[in-house]
């Protein structure tokens, strides 16, 4: 055990500093000292006769958030080289990036640098405005009628003898990850969950969250709906992105996301289990607390029962060296710009990235600002307003109070999936409506200062 501390220790580092050793050599060191073995022993294989299903949602859109759509591309592909067909993966993404006009290779996606292109063949189910949380959760529960005229009109149809997968990426905030024009708060998301089993709508369901905060979507995760599910994060810290590309000009993925996908790319689904998969990615993901939810007895199921096993040979894959230059997810549109000023050639590039890089500055600030006077509109004690302007990780028990309020302030002050930076700022509504604060209250400061 020595070993895997003298690695932790290596892959340490400062918010912002590149990580500088790879996953790929990580997994070596820990394959070749044994350090993680395989709990091979009483795994559980895909016995039953019903079928797997998959929901892979992209919850953002602009080209700063290429990685997103990046990653659940890469997800559709193992899912369907695993022989989970089509017909029972369901797609919502926005589908602004392959041929977005900042992308130098039209019609390409990649998830690390030089990968290969995961864009061809990916359903396009639910794409631009079909992309919202009232959506996600018709298409989850099976909601066929609701879903109606809308997109492809795909639902996970599963029954009592299905197992349902379940990859969600973008950003999140204490209690809520976003959408392009809303929010998916975690009580509506457990609501439905709880009804789907209550409704015999699947035999077991297996959900990855890349987001930050995004234990806090879990937290009240009943374990005993048959229901594992894991989080890139805790509750009250960022997930991270990686492998900044130079030509593609972003992130390409989000190192959670890449973790989880690059295992499934070079092992045998049919053996792992997931518990396998989850100690290889909480273990190589040291930018965050990578944890897990719900029913653990299902930990030692194979990952095949979820991401699929069909009739594919295995052949193992072995993954280049490539540094995840990992940076956190709210940080990633400085991060570009900071990226793109070392890489200007001529002084004309240089001072139009400067001028980007103030203006961020200023949103950044406005939003800070706006917060701050929120705050001290509706509490009087400076000791009182520290604490709530600091406090994370408070946990969400008055839900009366902050869904409206989290609501209000992405429709009144700033649209949480356009502003990284504003989802920063939401533990601090957490912690004013766990002080007792009224929730009108604040939405009128929200009023006079947005």
């Amino acid at each position: 055990m020595k070993l895997i501390s003298s690695v932790l220790v290596l892959l340490t580092f400062s918010i912002g500093v590149a990580v500088s050793l790879s996953i790929v050599k990580v997994r070596e060191l820990v394959a070749e000292h044994n350090i993680l073995p395989k709990e091979q022993e009483g795994i559980k294989g895909d016995a039953d006769t019903g079928k797997h299903w998959a929901l892979i949602v992209a919850g953002s859109n602009t080209w700063y958030n290429y990685r997103h759509q990046a990653d659940i591309c890469h997800a559709y592909q193992i899912l369907h080289n695993h022989g989970i067909p089509d017909e029972q993966i369901v797609v919502m993404m926005y589908d602004d990036i392959a041929y977005n006009e900042e992308n130098p290779d039209q019609g390409k996606i990649i998830n690390r640098p030089n990968g290969t292109n995961v864009y061809p063949g990916v359903p396009k189910d639910y794409t631009k405005e079909d992309v919202t949380p009232e959506n996600f959760l018709k298409v989850l529960s099976g909601d066929s009628e609701g879903m109606s005229g809308i997109g492809s009109g795909k639902v996970i149809a599963s029954g009592p003898n299905d197992h349902v997968f379940v990859y969600f990426s973008d950003h999140g905030a204490p209690g809520l990850v976003a959408f392009p024009s809303d929010e998916l708060h975690a009580n509506d998301l457990l609501k439905t969950l709880q009804d789907m089993y209550n409704n015999n709508k699947y035999q077991k369901l297996v959900f990855y969250l890349e987001a930050c905060e995004s234990g806090s979507m879990f937290t009240d995760l009943p374990v005993d709906i048959d229901i594992y599910a894991t989080s890139a994060a805790n509750d009250h810290e960022s997930s991270y992105a990686c492998y900044y590309d130079n030509h593609v000009g972003t992130y390409l993925g989000d190192v959670y996301s890449v973790m989880w996908m690059e295992d499934s790319d070079v092992e045998n689904l049919s053996l792992e289990t997931l518990v396998d998969q989850f100690r290889i990615v909480k273990n190589e993901t040291n930018t965050s607390h990578v944890l897990e939810f719900g029913d653990k007895g299902m930990r030692h199921d194979a990952v095949g029962m979820y991401q699929g096993q069909g009739n594919i040979k295995f052949k193992p894959v072995k993954l280049p060296t490539v540094p995840l230059n990992a940076v956190p997810s709210p940080e990633v549109p400085m991060a570009i710009l900071h990226n793109k000023l070392k890489a200007a050639k001529t002084e004309e590039e240089t001072t139009k990235i400067m001028l980007k890089i103030m203006e961020l500055q200023e949103r950044q600030h406005k939003i800070s600002n706006t917060v701050e006077q929120i705050v001290r509109s509706v509490v009087m004690e400076e000791e009182a307003i520290d604490r709530i302007l600091i406090s994370r990780g408070t946990a969400i028990k008055t839900w009366e109070c902050y869904q409206p309020v989290a609501r209000a302030f992405s429709n009144k002050c700033f649209k949480l999936g356009q502003n990284p930076h504003a989802m920063t700022k939401m533990h601090i509504f957490v912690n004013l409506c766990e002080e007792g604060i009224d929730g009108k209250l604040i939405t009128g400061a929200m009023d006079k200062y947005c």
